[in-house]
């Protein structure tokens, strides 16, 4: 397997419903993701994004083409999903501990030795996430005391606690105030830097996706499709300051320049 092809996709499609009903989702599509890279997908809305995330998820099947996982079809092994989305989600009754731990309960193989190390090093491995965060001290809270940046933490480190193979951020910041936003910004590129999990971000906001992707793929109207594989070269860490950066903002605009003039339903092949 060549490392640049941890998660590819070849001519993968997607169609909804049949005859006068049929829509085209997604148009046949090529897309590489190395182990470890941190890849960003814009585009506007209904151009397909989230409908890659289902693919390579296993929650949607294509309607053409194939998916690979480490060199092997999709399915052909398990492959454990880490995902974060815009609500946190968090479930009422637990603590914030018991629900970053809750992936370590149900996904193999951790679920096998749940019961013996739920007390020693499952909640140690929980307790250093929570740390890295800066939610330790909320550990033992409910997820009505914490704020929805903190609860957004929670989330991320949910997605992690079991050392995903690949994980999937879909609008994970979104709803929240900019400020905050830009503080989980920094939070996430800090988990990556300090685990490098393989992930697939899905957003709206340019700015995100150039602060945290090595690579950002902008996808155009419905029919989607891959137009731009554009690498991003800012050296990490990146301070929020990159952001204001004219070599940034140049960036960043030349990636809407890319979504805004791109005819809707216009065929051609994913680059």
């Amino acid at each position: 397997m060549n490392r640049s092809d941890y998660v590819k996709l070849e001519g993968v499609g997607v169609t909804y419903g049949q005859g006068p009903d049929e829509t085209e989702a997604l148009c046949p599509t090529d897309l590489s993701i190395g182990q470890g890279d941190f890849v960003a997908l814009v585009g506007p809305s209904g151009c397909g994004k989230s409908t890659i995330l289902k693919l390579v998820s296993e929650l949607l099947k294509p309607s053409q083409g194939n998916i690979f996982f480490g060199g092997r079809e999709l399915g052909a092994r398990p492959v454990r999903v880490g995902m974060a989305f815009q609500s946190a989600s968090l479930l009422p009754w637990m603590t914030i501990r018991d629900n970053v731990m809750l992936p370590l309960k149900i996904v193999p193989p951790f679920k096998a030795e749940y019961r013996a190390k739920r007390g020693g090093e499952y909640r140690d491995r929980v307790d250093a996430l929570l740390d890295q965060v800066g939610l330790l001290d909320f550990a033992d809270k409910s997820p009505w005391q914490l704020s929805g940046g903190m609860m957004q933490r929670a989330n991320l480190c949910r997605a992690l606690v079991h050392d995903p193979d690949l994980l999937l951020l879909d609008e994970p910041f979104g709803a929240l105030d900019q400020f905050t936003r830009e503080e989980l910004w920094q939070t996430m590129q800090d988990l990556w830097l300090a685990r490098k999990p393989t992930v697939l971000l899905v957003t709206h906001d340019l700015r995100e996706a150039a602060y945290l992707a090595n690579r950002v793929c902008v996808m155009s109207a419905r029919p989607g499709r891959i137009i731009e594989d554009r690498t991003v070269g800012f050296e990490r860490p990146r301070p929020i300051d990159t952001t204001f950066e004219p070599a940034f903002v140049r960036l960043v605009q030349e990636l809407r320049s890319q979504i805004v003039h791109t005819p809707t339903g216009k065929r051609s092949s994913a680059a």
